[in-house]
């Protein structure tokens, strides 16, 4: 590998771990916000940040595709796309909560929080799609 082969790694490597960090924050932040702050459900606070996190992704991929508005390299796609939302989504939050719902007794509620977060995410990734679509005419 060359030196400049290197160099591009490392910055991707960089853009990730620091797009991570952010990510992981903000996810925190926004249970403190959720949970302490406005005394909601934690369940609330994993369900929100996977509904925008999936917002986001989809949003910046289409704005910054080929065809896209935005032009940022591949470090710039790597420290929002894995970085800052794979640090702030948490699919393994929302399974341990869907587990202790379930280990609880409450399947109604194990059941319909798992189905509305993934039908809500999906629809999320959908208007972000929609919105970049018409920003990128």
């Amino acid at each position: 590998m060359s030196g400049n082969d290197r160099q591009t790694t490392l910055r991707l490597y960089l853009a990730v771990g620091c797009g991570a960090a952010v990510g992981s924050l903000a996810r925190f932040l926004c249970g403190y916000v959720i949970v302490s702050l406005l005394g909601w459900s934690a369940l609330l606070a994993t369900a929100f940040v996977n509904v925008f996190g999936s917002w986001v992704i989809m949003f910046f991929a289409t704005l910054t595709r080929p065809d896209g508005r935005l032009m940022v390299g591949p470090a710039g796609r790597q420290f929002v796309t894995s970085g800052v939302c794979g640090g702030l989504t948490t699919f393994s939050a929302m399974s341990l909560d869907t587990f202790i719902l379930l280990f609880e007794g409450d399947l109604g509620l194990a059941a319909t929080y798992l189905a509305s977060v993934v039908v809500l995410s999906l629809a999320s990734a959908w208007l972000g799609y929609a919105m970049a679509i018409r920003i990128n005419r």
